[in-house]
């Protein structure tokens, strides 16, 4: 297995699926751009809640970064030719969505505020 950090976009939603032994865990794909510009398929499994969480509040399209264990495999098309896998057990999900309501957790709640949503510069006397 490789560590990994890899990011793309979401192929379809993610699942919420249940084990045999009971505990819930999410099931997507990943689309990854190689550095070919090739499209690489990465199969994602989560079991960690507060990952699934935020894998949930995701839908099909949305950019996404995941850090976890990689595990390369290879499968064969209908024309005989074998073609690259990835299968990803996802540790951490960073998205837009999580970046952006983090910046706005971390602003300050007297802090004055441009259109921009940047701090206003404030002058001394």
């Amino acid at each position: 297995m490789i560590d990994a950090l890899i990011s793309g976009k979401l192929y379809g939603t993610p699942q919420e699926r249940t084990a045999s032994t009971g505990n819930p865990f999410i099931a997507l794909k990943l689309r990854a751009t190689a550095g070919d510009g090739a499209s690489l398929f990465v199969n994602v499994i989560a079991f960690a809640p507060d990952t699934c969480a935020a894998l949930m509040a995701l839908g099909d399209g949305d950019s996404v970064a995941l850090a976890g264990t990689l595990t390369p495999k290879a499968w064969i098309d209908r024309e005989g030719e074998a073609r690259p896998s990835l299968d990803m057990v996802a540790h951490a999900c960073l998205s837009a969505y999580h970046v952006t309501r983090k910046r706005k957790a971390m602003k300050a709640p007297n802090e004055p505020h441009t259109d921009a949503g940047r701090p206003a510069t404030v002058e001394k006397c």
